[in-house]
């Protein structure tokens, strides 16, 4: 009874250590952006583009870092989600959800979105180069979109695997074809579509290395899709290269609006999840 009772005691301890250690690591980066770049803080730097020299500390802010990094993650959530949603359709309603073939599928898109961004970047680039694009923010968004994809297609899938099959019997039972019984099906995930597409949103929006070659980086608000477009990560990068302390500290601010946009996505998609499983009871 003792070495059972020592055992439970040590598990127990063993969680509440490795508890704290992360939610110690989250406050601790967290309040270290927040102390470092609250004091840069101010309306210019989410109100103006870059000035002339504003890498060396004059007047400016990252505007042009937060419009291109909307473009980018809203367009890439945008055209993952049209492509995204049939094929989770197909995997559950025409390739019945449990088969060899659908599980494989399944399986392609969990290997999917383990891969580095990194590597989606590469193939993006290679894209760009075989029809002849320049960096640009068309080049991000195809980056980016197939780095959004497997998260898309592998949270839809699971969330229409949390549809009874009564439901779907009862549509087939009916007289309804498979795509009627796919549209009685994506009404009731309608609050886990959402879901998907703040989480695939929160990564986009967050990633570097997939637009590091795609998307390129400029001072200006793209008005084009063929425009180079700058990004949150990469003008967090820049600056914090610098060493001036000035544009360091715009850095550290910089990064805390990212954190704070990554944070109201997080605090939604919770929302959105209890809200779905909420009604699933």
């Amino acid at each position: 009874m003792k070495r059972r009772k020592y055992e439970e005691l040590f598990f127990r301890l063993l969680m509440v250590v490795a508890t704290v250690f992360v939610a110690g690591s989250f406050f601790l980066i967290v309040g270290t952006i927040f102390y470092k770049g609250a004091p840069y803080m101010n309306l210019d730097m989410i109100t103006k583009t870059p000035g002339g020299g504003f890498y060396i500390g004059k007047e400016g802010g990252i505007l042009n870092a937060i419009v291109g990094s909307m473009y980018i993650a809203g367009g890439a959530t945008v055209l993952g989600l049209l492509i995204s949603i049939p094929v989770a359709i197909y995997i559950n309603m025409y390739m019945d959800g449990k088969t060899f073939w659908a599980n494989t599928l399944r399986m392609a898109f969990d290997v999917l979105f383990g891969i580095p961004s990194i590597v989606y970047g590469a193939f993006g680039f290679l894209i760009m180069v075989y029809f002849g694009l320049r960096a640009s923010l068309l080049g991000g968004i195809i980056a980016v979109t197939l780095l959004v994809i497997p998260i898309l297609v592998r949270t839809l899938d699971e969330v229409i695997r949390t549809v009874p099959f009564e439901l779907r019997d009862a549509a087939l039972s009916l007289g309804s074809t498979r795509w009627e019984m796919a549209k009685v099906v994506l009404r009731q995930i309608r609050p886990g579509i959402f879901t998907a597409i703040l989480l695939s949103f929160g990564r986009a929006i967050g990633d570097v290395a997939s637009v590091l070659f795609t998307a390129g980086f400029s001072d200006n608000i793209p008005t084009s899709l063929h425009e180079p477009a700058a990004t949150l990560p990469l003008a967090i990068f820049f600056q914090l290269s610098s060493p001036v302390e000035e544009v360091q500290g715009r850095g550290y601010a910089s990064a805390l609006v990212l954190t704070i946009v990554v944070l109201i996505i997080t605090v939604l998609s919770e929302v959105f999840i209890k809200r779905f499983f909420k009604h699933k009871i």
